[in-house]
């Protein structure tokens, strides 16, 4: 069983993200379970925000300790929170959802864009790209300033989307563009339809990348 977890406390997000996943799930492979953090925030959208969530999520491992037994764990949400602090406890593998979004975007394209929910996430997020050795793919990563629970107003929020897109693709030279947050998951076709590059979902990458690992028997 491959766990996904959304950090943040919107079920709805987790609704959409587990629609989304659907394509990955088959007869042979492995179950995907999704879950809510309960006791996150409504969207995780500060470094406060993420740095108080290890915390949350080890006592939900403590309080479901059936999760332990996962084949693999993956953090349903673009800031990667308690990814190292998980790594530490349990002894699957767990996989951050922005990780595994850049390094799919870089091995697809020779520049990938990230379509951000807000300004102040930006620098957090060009960290971690720095972090990966991946700043040279970086063509720009511009922001929609729309909140993660904002992000269910979908006329509003598609717009704003396909607006900052096609500038990454035509101002900035992106040939991939990358969401930045997970609560995007039901934009992922119709964006990548209108701007006409592939457009990676976090969620579905970083999942792909487990059932890889599961399949397998890779460990750690």
């Amino acid at each position: 069983m491959i766990l996904v977890i959304n950090p943040n406390s919107t079920r709805e997000v987790t609704a959409h993200i587990d629609r989304s996943l659907q394509g990955l799930r088959f007869a042979e492979g492995p179950k995907i379970v999704c879950d809510t953090l309960l006791t996150g925030p409504p969207g995780i959208e500060s470094q406060a925000h993420v740095d108080g969530t290890s915390e949350r999520l080890i006592a939900y491992f403590d309080a479901n300790p059936q999760h332990r037994d996962a084949q693999a764990v993956v953090l349903a949400c673009f800031s990667d929170p308690g990814v190292y602090a998980l790594r530490e406890i349990l002894a699957c593998p767990v996989l951050g959802s922005a990780e595994c979004a850049y390094l799919s975007a870089a091995a697809r394209g020779e520049r990938f864009g990230v379509i951000s929910i807000l300004a102040r996430v930006v620098p957090r997020h060009r960290r971690q790209v720095r972090l990966l050795g991946l700043e040279h793919k970086l063509a720009a990563d511009l922001p929609i300033e729309r909140g993660v629970v904002a992000l269910s107003d979908e006329e509003a929020t598609f717009g704003r989307m396909r607006e900052v897109g096609s500038t990454l693709v035509t101002e900035y030279g992106a040939n991939v563009v990358v969401m930045g947050c997970a609560g995007m998951a039901r934009y992922r076709k119709p964006l990548q339809d209108e701007i006409g590059v592939p457009v990676v979902e976090p969620t579905q990458a970083a999942v792909a990348m487990a059932i890889g690992r599961v399949r397998l028997n890779w460990v750690g």
